[in-house]
């Protein structure tokens, strides 16, 4: 038990200690302020030049809403979230088999092993 209590008294000692000497070592308040002062101060408007942004457009915005609207109408804008790379119209392939034909291969290939059990393809993480 006064093992115990020894260990404990320990322990509490070396924690506090710690707290103590770790806000020893930080500046006060004053030594933090005076560094602000002596800091080299750059006067408002004469810093480093910033880059100037790109040039303004050519068009007025009633112009460009115009353009806008002209090319919604003829449906060339491009939905929001589609591939921009994509080609234009191009509708996505059909399956020919259906679904029951899907899950009939697939379950014979699962009898005759020729699937890959899961977590082991070739893109399965590494352990």
């Amino acid at each position: 038990m006064k093992n115990a209590l020894t260990v404990v008294a320990a322990v509490a000692a070396a924690m506090f200690a710690q707290g103590a000497f770790a806000q020893a070592s930080a500046p006060t308040r004053a030594e933090v302020k005076a560094e602000t002062k002596a800091a080299a101060k750059v006067p408002a408007g004469e810093g480093p030049v910033v880059a100037a942004p790109a040039a303004s457009s050519s068009k007025t915005r009633a112009e460009r809403k115009a353009e806008t609207g002209a090319a919604r109408k003829e449906g060339a804008l491009a939905k929001a979230g589609d591939n921009p790379d994509a080609a234009k119209g191009e509708k996505p392939i059909k399956s020919t088999k259906t679904r029951a034909e899907r899950k009939a291969e697939t379950k014979a290939a699962v009898k005759e092993g020729k699937t890959t059990p899961a977590g082991e393809g070739s893109d399965a993480p590494k352990k």
